[in-house]
């Protein structure tokens, strides 16, 4: 099976699992082997009290993106989850779409880092960059449960 191919599997079965992602109308366009792009269409539900998408609906495409980005490079056995990640928001947006484009900066055995650019799509098809982040991420278990009373499971 092609890398790329094995990548698309594994991030699209876990994109599926993703509650926030389908509430919000986000879509998986690509994912390979330290690269993944995801979109949001402009709805009301990604809004922000002047009509433009919020940054908390931007962040969670960025942290999508990146940390889809890093699966790709993580043991079979691993999923991942993000530790830590800095945005910084270049302009404000409404209508059109918002992609991000996730990419793994470098991928050790107990941290990946990435980095992710959104950018707004118009409907007229201008581009404009809308945000930047960068993230840690970390490989977690398949198996490990999130303890909700904040103790090591």
């Amino acid at each position: 099976m092609n890398p790329a191919d094995a990548s698309w599997k594994r991030v699209q079965e876990s994109f599926e699992r993703q509650g926030l992602m389908r509430h919000l109308g986000v879509r998986l366009l690509q994912a390979r082997p330290g690269l993944c792009e995801v979109a949001l269409p402009y709805s009301e539900r990604v809004t922000q009290q002047q009509g433009g998408f919020h940054g908390g609906a931007i962040g969670a495409l960025a942290d999508i993106a990146g940390g889809y980005a890093g699966l790709t490079m993580a043991p079979e056995s691993m999923e991942i989850s993000t530790v830590e990640y800095k945005i910084n928001f270049l302009a404000a947006f409404d209508g059109g779409e918002l992609r991000a484009i996730g990419r793994v900066v470098k991928a050790g055995r107990r941290i990946i880092v990435t980095s992710a650019e959104v950018l707004h799509l118009a409907a007229d098809g201008r581009e404009s960059q809308c945000a930047v982040m960068q993230q840690t991420l970390v490989p977690v278990s398949k198996n490990y449960t999130f303890n909700l009373i904040g103790e090591p499971p």
